[in-house]
């Protein structure tokens, strides 16, 4: 190599030059940074910079693909527990020949019980059931020590503190003209509108209701399809179980009315499609 101080030649890996003493650390580290791009693009191979540079841009360009695919996964989970519920609804139909109430009340009319209370013997949670003080309200100190776990289909997968916390994703449509009634026993033969036409659980994101609250939607009160209303972790819309056990990806853009009367068992309005 060549000294810049004297320019006379200097063996290579040397620290100084032995005729005017100048360091050549700098010189030698310089030239080196100076040739190693095309070291390591040369030869015909991708080098170590070039894959690090490559490995890093495919990773945020995977970052989404990976949220993705997280949140789709999420979405098929949530689907899968409202049809689940839907099940359970309908095999309490079949059971008793209506389908369960939104809510219970006492002799006074005091809200004592859920509707997601009433379906855990037809979701495999009979002991549970059977452990609850039913002739007390949900929030009974005896009654809270038992339910203090949510099991995990009140769930949305994709808030990881919902089971946690004890707060429900999945709301009961209540209210006259609603499938889960609570002051009239609804039976499949008065589903005028269609079991297919006919909503009867929703997600509800921060529904800000304890799972065994006996607390719901009231459908005569006005609804939207987000952010504040009816709405999911989801992006763009909420799910939802209809009457005949099937479960629906509902657009957040949804006309108000046409929700309206997906919401109800027989307005006999024009229901129109998502």
């Amino acid at each position: 190599m060549e000294c810049p101080e004297c320019s006379a030649e200097v063996l290579d890996g040397s620290a100084d030059c032995p005729h005017c003493r100048r360091n050549l650390w700098n010189v030698r580290t310089s030239g080196a940074f100076r040739k190693l791009p095309m070291a390591l693009f040369s030869g015909g191979g991708i080098g170590l910079v070039a894959l690090l540079l490559c490995g890093g841009l495919l990773g945020f360009q995977l970052i989404p693909a990976l949220l993705r695919g997280n949140e789709a996964e999420h979405r098929a989970e949530c689907q899968s527990k409202l049809r689940l519920i839907a099940l359970a609804l309908l095999n309490y139909q079949d059971h008793y020949g209506v389908f369960p109430p939104a809510v219970t009340y006492s002799a006074d009319g005091q809200p004592m019980h859920s509707w997601r209370v009433l379906i855990l013997p037809y979701v495999e949670n009979s002991p549970m059931y059977h452990s609850n003080r039913m002739n007390e309200p949900w929030n009974s100190p005896g009654n809270l020590a038992i339910t203090a776990r949510m099991p995990d289909f009140y769930a949305c997968p994709s808030n990881s503190q919902g089971r946690e916390t004890g707060e429900t994703h999945y709301l009961a449509l209540d209210g006259p003209g609603s499938a889960l009634n609570s002051r009239e026993p609804v039976r499949v033969e008065d589903l005028v509108d269609g079991p297919s036409q006919t909503l009867m659980v929703v997600e509800a994101r921060h529904s800000g209701v304890h799972w065994t609250e006996p607390r719901d939607i009231d459908i005569r009160q006005p609804h939207s399809a987000a952010p504040d209303g009816l709405s999911s972790f989801h992006f763009g819309g909420f799910q939802a179980a209809l009457a005949d056990g099937t479960v629906r990806f509902i657009p957040e853009n949804i006309d108000p009315q046409n929700l309206k009367a997906w919401m109800t068992i027989n307005g006999g309005e024009t229901v129109g499609d998502f």
